[in-house]
């Protein structure tokens, strides 16, 4: 008589719960998962034949179910070592899975507190519906992984494209911060098709030193200047080292990082806001959860990345980048996602888009407040409502909360119009990427005039070269030199493939001789890339490289280079017999030996394309024919 109590008691109650499915699946984003609510009257009405999970209409559309949803042997596979983890039989029942791709490491210092976050997202996750899975990828810790982060950067996204094919997922959260993580990401992610969303990782607080901000990557390159020429004692040097970066987050200057993670939410790829919210604060937590949450309605929506990267949404990308006053770095990484989407976009976009539009916000290392101060200020979604309401703003393009980038930002109040200025008052005027063309740079180099010195845009000076950083190096503080100020120092073989992988050495240290003068700035010209954080008259990128055997490789010293940026030239003031007897000289360098550095030299495409494996561009779609066993 117990017995039959007991079961008529589970049997009511189930039928109860199911009564009030249809309220709780009214709001998702308030509540708690119901299956996670019902998993001890899951187990109970098992016993009795009486399954206590509602029935989902999306089950069958569900990419999972393709290895959750199977009967057999290789359903059993599937389902079976999953659950040594103690998930309960019905999260596998038509749930949408959604992978946390995560750039977690401790030698990625930006990305370090990810853990915490991507237990957010999952919070977010579980809310809605959903059933999240957390994995890793290669990390690209910018300020530790030699020779370079950009190296990786293709590898990184062959990582993140093969994980999300190969697994059972129907929907991606991208946890992003450094650097290079954000595109690696991205172009992996767009591969593969799925519904996507964003989040980056957030800026570090402000660096307090001696009374004054300190901004990461910007002060350093200020306060090694000093220190060679004895303005800034040794001891005081390494006390900065704890106050510059002293929170979670990654580079709160508007360097790689930040823009990129503005380039995020330009893109239309995460929810509003995303680019700004310090790491340490409450509400990049609850975005994270916003995101979890949203990332679930994507799926039931089949809202893929396709849907969001158009042409429109670069185009947004370009301007906002020149409004922020962005890195060069935008440009290199942009022209590689929307080469992963099919997205047609060439360098001269850059500048016909951005080159005329004003820089909005005063932020280093184009000028002096820091990304706390741009969050306070009301962060990014106050750029691209002053470049909506100019006309700027292509405002209909879709973002992943599903409206149009314009609505999301139509109300967006600004806090402070010392930090974020209007369009008709700027900051700077002209201040986007200036594409530049010559016999020195035929398919293409690019200048951020906003981080140069107006004197420098218009010169022409006697050429000091340096066939490597390491000479660079070896040589830059000799006092007997031959350089002056008015000299343009051009660096070589350090793009893709001479470097390789386009380190970001491209903002040479000027001479000591030359500091002492007073000068700080002088004409720059390479083949490589330089920090987001990094500032003066450098030219960069230069296409095609040294070691492809590009003008560049051509230069000596003693030559007259022209850099004209108004008329858009960078110019060896060389006549072609002459370079065509120095090609006639010229040898390619040796070809590495094996792996990752072998396949990469012989298969990066050049700057002006993304400097993206040539075999990787494009996408191969989410489908995977076969099984594993």
């Amino acid at each position: 008589m117990i017995e039959r109590r007991s079961t008529e008691i589970i049997f009511h109650s189930v039928l109860l719960v199911k009564e009030s499915i249809d309220l709780v699946n009214i709001d998702l984003g308030l509540r708690l998962p119901q299956e996670f609510a019902l998993l001890s009257l899951h187990v109970a009405a098992q016993s009795i034949g009486v399954s206590a999970r509602p029935k989902d209409e999306t089950m069958k559309k569900m990419r999972s179910q393709a290895w959750y949803g199977r009967e057999g042997r290789d359903g059993f596979l599937y389902r079976s070592w999953m659950k040594n983890q103690g998930w309960p039989h019905d999260l596998f029942e038509g749930r949408p899975v959604i992978g946390i791709c995560n750039t977690w490491s401790e030698l990625t210092p930006c990305n370090a507190h990810f853990r915490e976050l991507a237990e957010f997202v999952k919070r977010g996750v579980w809310e809605a519906g959903g059933f999240p899975l957390e994995f890793p990828v290669m990390s690209l810790g910018e300020t530790q992984l030699r020779p370079t982060a950009m190296l990786f950067r293709n590898l990184a996204s062959m990582d993140v494209e093969e994980s999300i094919r190969g697994n059972p997922i129907d929907g991606v959260v991208l946890l992003m911060g450094c650097d290079k993580t954000t595109p690696s990401l991205l172009m992996g992610a767009a591969s593969c098709d799925l519904p996507t969303i964003g989040l980056s990782g957030g800026p570090m607080l402000s660096g307090k030193f001696q009374g004054h901000d300190l901004g990461s990557g910007t002060g350093l390159w200020q306060m090694t200047d000093l220190v060679r020429t004895g303005g800034m004692k040794v001891e005081e040097f390494f006390e900065a080292e704890s106050c510059m970066h002293r929170s979670k987050g990654h580079c709160m200057t508007m360097g790689t990082a930040s823009t990129m993670a503005s380039m995020v939410e330009a893109l239309g790829m995460s929810l509003p806001g995303n680019a700004a919210i310090p790491a340490v604060d409450a509400r990049r937590n609850t975005l994270a959860q916003m995101t979890g949450r949203r990332i679930v309605q994507m799926v039931r929506d089949d809202l893929c990345m396709s849907q969001i990267l158009t042409r429109e949404a670069f185009e947004n990308a370009i301007c906002a980048n020149a409004a922020i006053g962005g890195s060069t770095n935008a440009v290199i990484h942009l022209l590689a996602i929307a080469g992963r989407v099919g997205v047609p976009l060439c360098l001269d976009d850059f500048d016909r888009l951005g080159s005329s539009l004003p820089c909005l916000v005063d932020i280093q290392p184009s000028g002096k407040h820091l990304m706390e101060d741009f969050f306070y200020a009301g962060g990014l979604p106050v750029v691209l409502r002053e470049l909506a309401d100019a006309g700027v703003l292509k405002a209909e393009a879709l973002t992943v909360n599903g409206q149009p980038i314009g609505k999301n930002v139509a109300d967006a109040p600004c806090w402070n119009r010392e930090v974020i200025r209007t369009f008709k008052e700027p900051f700077k005027a002209n201040a986007g990427i200036a594409v530049l063309r010559g016999n020195l740079a035929p398919a293409g180099a690019v200048i951020k005039p906003s981080a140069a010195s107006p004197r420098l845009l218009q010169h022409r000076g006697r050429a000091v070269v340096f066939e490597s950083i390491e000479e660079c190096h070896a040589r830059i503080n000799d006092e007997n030199l031959d350089i002056d100020e008015n000299c343009v120092m051009v660096l070589k073989n350090c793009g893709p493939r001479g470097y390789p992988g386009m380190a970001e050495v491209g903002n040479m240290l000027l001479p000591p001789k030359i500091l002492r003068m007073g000068v700080n700035d002088m004409v720059r010209i390479s083949d490589a890339r330089m920090s987001g954080t990094a500032y003066g008259t450098v030219v960069l990128h230069a296409c095609p490289e040294a070691a492809a055997g590009g003008p560049l490789a051509l230069v000596q010293s003693g030559d007259i280079v022209t850099l004209d940026v108004p008329k858009r030239l960078v110019q060896l003031d060389v006549d072609d017999n002459t370079l065509a007897a120095r090609r006639a000289n010229w040898t390619p360098p040796p070809l590495p030996d094996r792996g990752w550095l072998r396949l990469y030299v012989e298969h990066v495409q050049q700057a002006d394309k993304g400097a993206d494996l040539d075999f990787l561009v494009g996408g191969s779609g989410s489908q995977v024919a076969r099984d594993s066993h």
